[in-house]
This record gives structure tokens, sequence and C-alpha cells, in this order.
């Protein structure tokens, strides 16, 4: 059988190999000829969608700082250090964060962070021991750094928080290894997420809510008695981005009348989940 080969129809797969394989060794590509190739990627049923936005996401925490993510400090929810463990049990369980910044004076003077699995621990044992005896030294990252070398950083050193810190050395806010992870992976939920089932709206109590930002706006309307509702948008994420002109980041809020709303899930793309408090 001879060697030589007929001229060969390239499939869409090896078009779309020789694409990368030029884009790699040849002449330098900027990101969006990157991005272009990988979406007829998926048009070709090469990359599904999913895989695509773990990609896109990849490449903007490449390119993004943690300002760009971070909990501002006055969202941040702090203990003091001279705190005793007992007093700060209501906040603890309020919220259920695993790790909590613990500051002296003001926010803008983190001294270190406090593990929720110290707590319990030691509240057992005395609870009259102070914050400053069991906190843990705290991970400081200028608030220029880039995400990715961040995200290298935490898995290497094993932190699962950082305290940002501007210029002048002061807290500016704080950031965490989900927050970088769901810049790539979008929405990851944890036991604490109080919206198991398939509803929209779940009552925590009286006067507070866990809604999905996907909640229609005129069934939220009819469940809280509301006007929210205009040809704007069909959602209360669409209401809430309408109001503020933005998308809103993790840990940010919107007052309406006796309505306060605060993003609980968000990523640079969509909101995922609000916490309403009624006033």
């Amino acid at each position: 059988m001879s060697d030589d080969q007929p001229p060969s129809r390239h499939s869409p797969q090896k078009s779309w190999v020789e694409k990368i394989s030029h884009l790699l060794t040849g002449e330098p590509q900027d990101l969006e000829d990157l991005l272009e190739i990988l979406r007829e990627a998926r048009e070709n049923h090469l990359l599904d969608t999913d895989a695509l936005s773990m990609i896109e996401g990849v490449l903007q925490v490449s390119q993004m700082r943690v300002r760009d993510i971070m909990i501002p400090r006055v969202q941040m929810v702090v203990v003091s250090r001279e705190a005793e463990l007992e007093s700060i049990y209501p906040l603890v369980i309020e919220f259920c964060h695993s790790r909590y910044p613990v500051i002296e004076g003001d926010r803008s003077n983190v001294v270190g962070v406090l593990l929720a699995k110290d707590l319990l621990a030691h509240v057992l044992q005395n609870k009259s021991l102070t914050v400053e005896k069991i906190m843990r030294p705290a991970c400081v990252v200028p608030e220029s750094k880039r995400l990715n070398v961040l995200l290298k950083e935490l898995r290497t050193n094993g932190n699962h928080m950082a305290i940002v810190v501007d210029e002048y050395g002061q807290t500016a806010g704080l950031v965490t290894i989900e927050d970088l992870l769901e810049q790539i992976v979008g929405e990851i939920e944890d036991e604490h997420d109080d919206h198991e089932d398939e509803g929209y709206i779940f009552e925590r109590n009286d006067h507070e809510f866990m809604i999905k930002a996907l909640t229609p706006i005129e069934e939220f309307d009819e469940y809280f008695s509301t006007h929210l509702a205009t040809d704007e948008y069909d959602t209360i994420g669409g209401f809430i981005v309408s109001q503020l002109e933005h998308m809103p980041k993790k840990g940010e809020s919107l007052v309406v009348g006796h309505l306060r709303f605060e993003i609980i899930k968000a990523d640079n793309r969509r909101l995922h989940l609000i916490k309403l408090k009624i006033q």
C-alpha cells in the first residue's frame, strides 16, 4: 500500500486543533482571538456551554484583581478582639460563616481571624475566654494582587480567607477562596443555603426571607403585596440590577421603602440569591 495520502478533508475537530496549535506556537494573538476559537469549538459541539463558561471564567480571573471581587470593609461581619466567646454566639448563629475577621478598634484594623470550629471547641470549656485567645493569624494581601496569583497562594498555604489592605495598610475588605472559585464555576451552594426545594421564596422568620434572583416579579408582588413590576424586567434580580444600574456584588444592599435587599450569592455574570428584610 502506498504511503502517499490524498489531500484530506479537514474535520471540524482537526481544524479547531490546528487553530489552537497555531495560536500557541505562531504569532502572538489577543484574548478575543482565543475566545473566538473556543466559541467556535462550542458551536462544533467540541465544548459544551458549561465548559466554555468555566474557561472564560479562568481567562477572566487572570485579568482581574482582588479589588474587583472583594467584600468591602463596611460589609464585613466582624468580631472584636476583646469579646468573650459566649457574647458572639448570636452573630455566629445568624450569619453561619466559617471564618470571621477579628478587629481591634474599628474595621480598618483587622488583627486576626476567628474560625467557627475553634469557637465551638473552646466555648464548651471556658465561655469567658476572649476571641484574642483563640484567633488565628490573618492572611493579608494588597487589593492590587491578581486573582490567579492569589488563588495559587491560598491553595498553597491552606488559607480560605484573605484580608485585603489598601496602599496605606488599612483594611479595605476581604476575599474568600469560594469567591475566587465562583468567578470560574459560578455559584457554589453550601449547607447553609436555605433554598433546597423548588420554590422561589423561603421564609426564615416573619421579617426575613431568602429569595432566588429568578423569582418572577409578579410572584414577588403577589407574595409581599408590593407593586414593583414593570415592563423593564421580569425577575426580582432584574429589578435590583435596574435600581442599582450595575451588576451588584455579594454583600451589596438596596433599600426600597420598607424592603431591604442584600445580595447573598452573585458572580460577575448574574445574581443568584437575595436576602430580604422587611423593616
